[in-house]
């Protein structure tokens, strides 16, 4: 179907990206949470969490229309054009120019469209608090977050996707390159300035930058590379070829992002890990994102290797002049997405898949046809709207941050940064209670006799008590205890020996009498 009709197809499958980029937020939170300090975790998966409310929200109010609303001299869109999604039909597409606006996205229906890029909107801010992890106090972020949308988000995605300059130029940015990762990593560059390290416990630095869970990192890669099937493939707007050249351009990128990011880390001394593995894979599929609908297989693997090879460099540069990128936000987003951005020019299609196809279908080896083509020309596009995206959101992120600073300040104080869950949040993501220390031979010991007068559990030697004072004889005799679940049978590890007759006591009838009475 065309024109002003739905295909079920493709709305069914747009429903499904976008739930899977939906979900990517709750993974960034994982990802984030198990690599800060145990004691700040829920701090930071709260900043995205909130990014899930407060995000849409601004979206659904006027948000969508900075982005794609009709443009004003090609820098922002006109934000009454959809404010609250007015003029966004529930049964129809968007087909452009009906409201002053130029997207037009045929066969889904305009709300799910708007809510798919909702999604887009609620992450890149998130992607920027593993930079500035345990700096930014709730109150202040929620403020930057606010502004930053406006002043940013909105902006760079009218310009790309919108109808804006640089789509008009002829920039290309398949899911996000610019509009996402370059956005979120530049700004968290610019925090980095602003807010300066964090403050060294008494454990000494190291134990700064110490995953506090591996396990909660992985899920978190697990949870963004899942839902990154929807962030890029779903980028086609449609179910077709372009959308699973997209998918599996994201996973060959992301595969060779991990293995090139271990090899990396093995080439200069260091052991495989997990945590090296998740980065480099998330650093793949990033740095493929602007790229995923426009390139052949193969170019992905090209672009997954140098991934692995250009963000762990860009890590190491920051950490080698102390610039405190808490978890390689602009290693890997920022300049992960500046270098898929540039890459696009370099690796597309040739110029015989730009051309309108002369027979019924196009070139069966063309990723995206009638799009980009790689030429020196769309190297200089691609490469000056990065720039150019980079150094606004640098410089519009330093000028929020330094006025939010020094009015109302964004910083914990210095004995709350080691502890801002309970500080801040009076929360704790571990708790735990304590319980009875059990003996080996199943006794507690002495100084948990206080916990089973509670309740919690009852020594064996006061289970068997009632059964002495029965037998109305001297304490019983136990025989050796074997091991615990070794085959033998319980009786046999607690009946008692009469040591007058011998005779095992349980079996007595006056003993069986007194038991039958308690």
């Amino acid at each position: 179907m065309s024109g002003m009709s739905i295909d079920f197809g493709d709305t069914a499958f747009m429903f499904g990206c976008m739930t899977l980029v939906q979900f990517m937020t709750p993974g960034l939170a994982f990802f984030y949470g198990g690599l800060v300090r145990s004691t700040n975790v829920l701090t930071i998966m709260l900043q995205s969490f909130l990014s899930l409310g407060l995000v849409f929200v601004l979206w659904y109010i006027f948000v969508f229309s900075l982005a794609f609303g009709k443009s004003w001299n090609g820098l922002i869109g006109d934000p009454s054009t959809f404010a609250f999604f007015r003029h966004v039909s529930i049964q129809a597409p968007l087909t452009g120019n009906t409201y002053g606006e130029v997207v037009s996205v045929p066969n889904i229906p305009g709300l799910l469209f708007a809510g798919y890029q909702g999604m887009f909107a609620v992450i890149t801010p998130a992607l920027m608090t593993g930079a500035f992890a345990d700096r930014f106090r709730v109150g202040p972020y929620l403020v930057f977050k606010t502004v930053w949308m406006i002043v940013v988000y909105g902006p760079v995605a009218h310009w790309v996707w919108g109808g804006g300059w640089m789509q008009q130029w002829g920039v290309w940015d398949f899911a996000g390159g610019i509009v996402v990762h370059i956005t979120s990593g530049f700004s968290a560059l610019a925090s980095l300035v602003i807010l300066g390290s964090r403050h060294v416990p008494e454990e000494g630095p190291e134990s700064l930058n110490q995953p506090h869970s591996v396990p909660l990192v992985a899920l978190g890669t697990a949870m963004l590379w899942f839902g990154w099937f929807g962030f890029n493939g779903g980028s086609a707007l449609a179910s077709n070829g372009v959308a699973i050249v997209a998918s599996i351009n994201s996973q060959i990128a992301g595969s060779t992002g991990m293995i090139g990011w271990v090899v990396v880390e093995a080439l200069m001394g260091k052991k495989p890990g997990m945590v090296g593995a998740c980065v480099g894979a998330v650093a793949g599929l990033a740095t493929v994102t602007p790229a995923a609908g426009y390139v052949q297989t193969w170019a992905a693997l090209i672009i997954g290797a140098v991934a692995s090879v250009v963000c762990n460099a860009c890590v190491m540069l920051l950490n080698k002049y102390d610039m405190d990128d808490a978890l390689d936000v602009w290693g890997v987003h920022g300049m992960g997405g500046f270098t898929g951005t540039v890459l696009v020019g370099l690796l597309a299609d040739d110029a015989s898949c730009g051309a309108l196809p002369t027979a019924d279908a196009a070139r069966a080896d063309c990723a995206n046809p009638e799009t980009v083509t790689r030429s020196g020309k769309q190297v200089f596009i691609q490469l000056s709207c990065a720039v150019i995206a980079a150094l606004y959101s640098f410089l519009v992120s330093y000028a929020l941050l330094w006025m939010l600073e020094n009015s109302i300040g964004i910083r914990p104080r210095k004995h709350e940064e080691g502890n801002l869950d309970m500080e801040h949040h009076g929360e704790e993501a571990y708790v735990t209670t304590p319980k009875s220390k059990l003996l080996q031979n199943g006794f507690l010991d002495s100084a948990d006799e206080s916990e089973a007068s509670r309740g919690e559990s009852m020594p064996l030697r006061e289970q068997a008590a009632p059964l002495n004072v029965a037998l109305s004889a001297p304490a019983p005799v136990h025989t050796p205890r074997t091991p615990m679940f070794n085959g033998s049978s319980w009786a046999r590890r607690h009946t008692c020996v009469h040591p007058s007759t011998g005779s095992n006591g349980i079996s007595s009838p006056s003993v069986l009498t007194s038991l039958r009475t308690v």
